[in-house]
C-alpha cells in the first residue's frame, strides 16, 4: 500500500500536522525526512529497514544512527546518496542542538550542573574527549574548551595546555570533563591520577581544580568523591 492510500490521518506528513511530532514512531519520522520509498516500499517500510540496522540493546534507541556512513546508508534499498546526505545532516544537526551554543553567563554550582551540559553530547561519543571550564570567582563560565581526542579507552591530558590557558584567561577556577565510551563512569586509576597531578599543578598557580567529572552513559561519577567514599552519582 502507498502512502497516499493509507487513511490521512495515518499519513506521516498529516498526522504530524494533526497530532504533534510527538504522536509519530521513529520510523514515521524517519519517514518524513526520506520523503519517498521506491517501488516496492513506503517511505514507512524504507524507514523501518533502517531502525532494523540498530544493535542497541535499547530498541527505541536512536543513537545508531550517527555512527552509520554513508556508504551503509546507500546500501539500504531506497536511500540514495541525497538521501543518505540528509540523514547524516539530520544527525549532526541533532547532537549540535544539545550543544549550549554560548557558554556565556552560565553559572556552575554543582557537579551536576556541568554533567547535565555536556552528558548527551559526551555520552554518544566512541573515543575519549577531555573539556575543561575555565571559572571566574563567582563560579561563571569564562571559557570552555577542548583539550584533546583520545581513543577507546585513554585521553592525553596535557596539564601544561590547560594551566596556560586558565592564567591567560585569568580563571581563578577550573572543572576537568571527559567521557568513558563504554558507558561506565567509574574513575580509573589513571583518572585518579591525572586528577592528583593536575590538581597539584593549579595550586601552584594559585588556580582551584573543583573537580574532575567522568561521564558514562547517563551517568556521571566525580572523582573527588569516588575518591572520598567510593560511590558514583547518577543524574537519574
Amino acid at each position: 500500500m502507498k502512502i497516499k492510500e493509507l487513511p490521512e490521518a495515518e499519513r506521516p506528513y498529516e498526522k504530524l500536522e494533526l497530532y504533534g511530532e510527538k504522536a509519530l514512531s521513529n520510523a514515521e519520522l524517519l519517514a518524513i525526512i526520506i520523503k519517498t520509498g521506491t517501488k516496492n516500499k513506503t517511505s514507512v517500510e524504507v524507514a523501518q529497514h533502517i531502525l532494523k540496522l540498530n544493535n542497541s540493546e535499547k530498541d527505541d534507541s536512536l543513537q545508531f544512527l550517527k555512527d552509520l556512513t554513508l556508504q551503509e546508508l546507500m546500501e539500504i534499498d531506497g536511500i540514495g546518496k541525497v538521501k543518505a546526505i540528509q540523514l547524516k545532516a539530520i544527525c549532526e544537526l541533532s547532537l549540535r542542538m544539545i550543544k549550549p551554543s554560548n557558554y556565556t553567563n552560565v553559572k556552575i554550582n554543582k557537579q551536576s550542573d556541568v554533567a547535565n551540559i555536556c552528558m548527551e553530547e559526551f555520552r554518544t561519543e566512541k573515543k575519549e574527549r577531555a573539556r575543561v571550564y575555565f571559572l571566574n570567582v563567582k563560579n561563571m563560565v569564562l571559557q570552555v574548551k577542548d583539550m584533546s581526542i583520545g581513543g577507546i579507552n585513554y585521553v592525553n591530558i596535557d596539564i601544561q595546555e590547560i594551566i596556560s590557558l586558565a592564567v591567560k584567561l585569568r580563571a581563578v577556577k577550573i572543572i576537568l570533563v571527559h567521557n568513558h565510551p563504554s558507558g561506565d563512569s567509574t574513575p580509573s586509576e589513571k583518572d585518579i591520577e591525572v586528577t592528583n597531578n593536575l590538581c597539584m599543578a593549579t595550586k601552584l598557580f594559585n588556580i582551584q581544580l573543583l573537580d574532575h567529572i567522568v561521564i558514562g552513559n547517563m551517568e556521571y561519577t566525580s572523582v573527588y568523591s569516588y575518591l572520598q567514599d567510593k560511590t558514583s552519582s547518577k543524574i537519574f
